[in-house]
């Protein structure tokens, strides 16, 4: 795609949605550089680029961009840390280590080749290393909370927890906000991680539909969400969101999380007295935990089994 048609349709949809240059392009460039995208005279880095439609509601993807032998490198490296994030929570904690060592190197490497001046993947870096934690083991929740709220801020500097949906984010801006609410949900508190949540989860669902990644996210953000009002006791309200995030699985075909809803839904029906369903969703739920090799949500799930239906596997 030529580049001054990319900038036309940049311009196109940030009218539309009613934002200035500066809004738009805040802690990701400066309003020169969009205005020189607009007018056909500059493209970004991938990185920016990519940021910018996601502030938009776009998805990157439909847009051809050429990148740079160290774009490239970079953008294999976020996908293999990904994979490694993903093995490391569904690592037992004596595996936890070595994924941890190993995926904390990758971000080494990240760091060497990003711009002093890209806070995009300064941010992802700060971001990823409050989630894995230290070389000697994981950071305090505290520390994981103030990376979590420094790293947000990198590219969104007056953040707002109290008013998340007055600002257009790009995904993995979002995705810091989901982290930071689950932050607050392991300091114990729970009521202020619900209304993040809550207003995230209204965010996703208008502003980023037509991003490839969509379902992934409202997923994860939904499963965050009803397991705190699960453990509120609001179960009517946690068995919605589940039920809403079971559907949005299926619908699209991304996976990752259907356990979780089961698992969730199961919970709410046993302490909702509906004891044959609680099992029927609980062995579902274990299975495909089992099926995805997550050695450590199949134990709890078993045990919760035994300890309140009695159960056993099989079932």
């Amino acid at each position: 795609m030529e580049q001054v048609f990319l900038g036309d349709y940049v311009r196109k949809r940030r009218e539309d949605l009613g934002l200035t240059q500066s809004q738009l392009c805040e802690g990701i460039c400066e309003p020169i550089t969009i205005s020189r995208l607009e007018n056909g005279k500059q493209v970004p880095s991938y990185t920016r680029i990519k940021a910018l439609l996601e502030r938009l509601g776009l998805p990157g993807s439909r847009y051809f961009a050429l990148l740079s032998k160290n774009e490239e490198r970079i953008e294999t490296l976020r996908k293999d840390i990904r994979a490694d994030i993903i093995c490391f929570e569904r690592a037992e904690d004596k595996d936890r280590p070595q994924i941890r060592e190993q995926a904390l190197a990758k971000l080494e490497e990240l760091e060497q080749l990003a711009e002093p001046d890209d806070k995009i993947i300064r941010q992802y870096i700060l971001s990823t290393k409050a989630s894995l934690g230290k070389p000697e083991g994981p950071c305090s929740l505290e520390e994981r909370l103030e990376m979590l709220l420094e790293s947000i801020r990198l590219t969104v500097p007056r953040f707002n927890l109290e008013k998340i949906d007055l600002r257009r984010y790009s995904m993995e801006e979002s995705t810091i906000i989901n982290k930071i609410a689950n932050s607050y949900s392991a300091v114990g508190q729970k009521r202020k991680a619900i209304d993040i949540y809550s207003q995230l989860l209204k965010y996703i669902e208008t502003n980023d539909s037509e991003l490839p990644k969509y379902a992934g996210h409202f997923c994860l953000v939904a499963y965050n969400y009803a397991l705190d009002l699960a453990l509120e006791k609001r179960l009517k309200e946690a068995a919605e969101i589940a039920e809403q995030g079971w559907q949005v699985s299926v619908k699209y075909g991304d996976y990752q999380l259907l356990p979780g809803f089961l698992a969730i839904l199961a919970e709410c029906c046993y302490f909702t007295d509906k004891k044959a369903q609680s099992a029927k969703l609980y062995m579902q739920a274990y299975y495909l935990y089992e099926a995805v090799r997550d050695k450590h949500n199949s134990h709890i799930i078993q045990n919760e089994m035994t300890v309140r239906l009695g159960l056993e596997i099989p079932y």
